[in-house]
C-alpha cells in the first residue's frame, strides 16, 4: 500500500508524540524520584512554619523522598507564592499557603496574586482558632464590655495585626462591622511585636493565634475574651467562642494548606494529598497540634479549592465594607 505525503506526515507526527506521552506517564508512575521543596513564606518558628515542618517530615516518609523546607518570608507570603508559582508543575516544588496569604490577595491587588489560577490545591493541613485578646488594664473583661468601649470611643480602640490584608486585620474589621463600631488598625511586622505592644498597653486588642498567646494568657499578661471558631479551642476550654459571647455565626478559621503550581498532574496531586493526610494524622503530630490549638488535615484538593473560593468571596465583602478595597 502506497501512503500519500499527508498520511506519511500524520504518521510521523503521531510517532513523534508517543515518546513525550510515554515520558509523562512514566514520570507520574516514578514520582517522586528526587527530593521535594516546600516553599514557606513565613519565618522559622511561626505557626505556619511549624505546621509545614510536620507535613514535610511525614510526607518525606510517605513519599520515600525528603521534603525540604525553604523559608522565603516577606510581603505577606507573596514573595514565596510568586517564587513557587514559577516552578515547573512537576510536583517537586510545593507552596505552603496560610489564610493570610489568601486575604492578602484580596486587599493588596498590586501584589499580582491569583492563587487559584497560579496553583492547584493539594490539601488543608491544619486549622484552628484565633483568640481575641486584650490588655488586662484596658477595662474590658468581656466581649460586651469591649464592644461598649469601642462604641463610646469611635476610632480610639487600637487593634494590632501582622499587616494590612492579613487575616487578623480582616478578622478585626469583621468584628468592628458586627459590633457597629469603628476601630483603628496598627500594623506590625509580626506577632511578637503585636503581643509586646498589647502587654505594654500601646494597643487595646488583637486577634492572635493560640500558639503565640497561650503562654502570655496563662501568665496573666494579656486577657483572652473569646475565640473565633464555631467550637471552643482545646487549649483554652474556659474561653467562650465569639458566637457564645453574642456575635452570632462569627466563625473565622486560621488554616494552613499545601498547593502545587498550576498544571501539576492530578495523579501527583492525589499522591501528595494522601501523603499530607498521613503526615498530619500521625499520632504524635496530632497530639502536638492539639496542644497548639490545631486540628489536623480536613480537606483534600477539591474541598480546599471550594473552601478557598468561598473565603475569597467572604473577605472581599469585608474588605470593601471596611474601605480597604475600591
Amino acid at each position: 500500500m502506497t501512503l500519500s505525503r499527508r498520511q506519511m506526515l500524520g504518521h510521523s507526527l503521531g510517532a513523534a508524540m508517543l515518546p513525550s506521552l510515554s515520558r509523562i506517564a512514566f514520570a507520574d508512575d516514578a514520582y517522586p524520584s528526587r527530593p521535594l521543596r516546600l516553599i514557606v513564606g513565613f519565618t522559622p518558628g511561626s505557626a505556619s512554619d511549624v505546621v509545614g515542618r510536620f507535613f514535610a517530615k511525614g510526607a518525606s516518609t510517605a513519599l520515600g523522598q525528603q521534603v525540604v523546607v525553604e523559608n522565603k518570608p516577606g510581603a505577606g507570603s507573596a514573595i514565596a507564592a510568586k517564587y513557587a508559582a514559577a516552578a515547573e508543575p512537576d510536583g517537586y516544588t510545593l507552596f505552603l499557603i496560610a489564610a493570610s496569604t489568601l486575604t492578602n490577595q484580596v486587599v493588596n491587588a498590586r501584589l499580582g496574586l491569583d492563587l487559584l489560577k497560579q496553583f492547584t490545591p493539594v490539601a488543608r493541613l491544619a486549622s484552628g482558632p484565633y483568640v481575641l485578646v486584650v490588655n488586662p488594664n484596658a477595662g474590658a473583661n468581656s466581649v460586651d464590655e469591649l464592644v461598649a468601649m469601642a462604641k463610646s470611643q469611635p476610632g480610639k480602640v487600637l487593634y494590632g495585626s501582622v499587616g494590612s490584608g492579613s487575616l487578623p486585620d480582616l478578622c478585626s474589621e469583621l468584628f468592628a462591622q458586627r459590633a457597629g463600631a469603628k476601630l483603628t488598625h496598627v500594623p506590625y511586622q509580626g506577632s511578637p511585636q503585636v503581643i509586646n505592644d498589647l502587654i505594654a498597653g500601646r494597643i487595646t486588642m488583637a486577634f492572635e493565634n493560640a500558639i503565640a498567646v497561650a503562654g502570655q494568657i496563662k501568665a496573666g499578661k494579656i486577657k483572652a475574651l473569646a475565640t473565633t471558631t464555631a467550637k471552643r479551642a482545646s487549649t483554652l476550654p474556659d474561653v467562650p467562642t465569639l458566637a457564645e459571647a453574642g456575635m452570632k455565626d462569627f466563625d473565622v478559621t486560621l488554616w494552613i494548606g499545601v498547593m502545587a503550581p498550576a498544571g501539576t498532574p492530578r495523579p501527583i496531586i492525589d499522591r501528595l494529598a494522601a501523603a499530607g493526610h498521613g503526615a498530619m494524622h500521625d499520632p504524635q503530630t496530632m497530639a502536638t497540634l492539639a496542644t497548639e490549638g490545631f486540628d489536623p488535615y480536613d480537606a483534600g484538593p477539591d474541598a480546599l479549592g471550594a473552601f478557598m473560593r468561598s473565603e475569597l468571596k467572604r473577605w472581599d465583602g469585608v474588605a470593601r465594607a471596611a474601605g480597604l478595597k475600591a
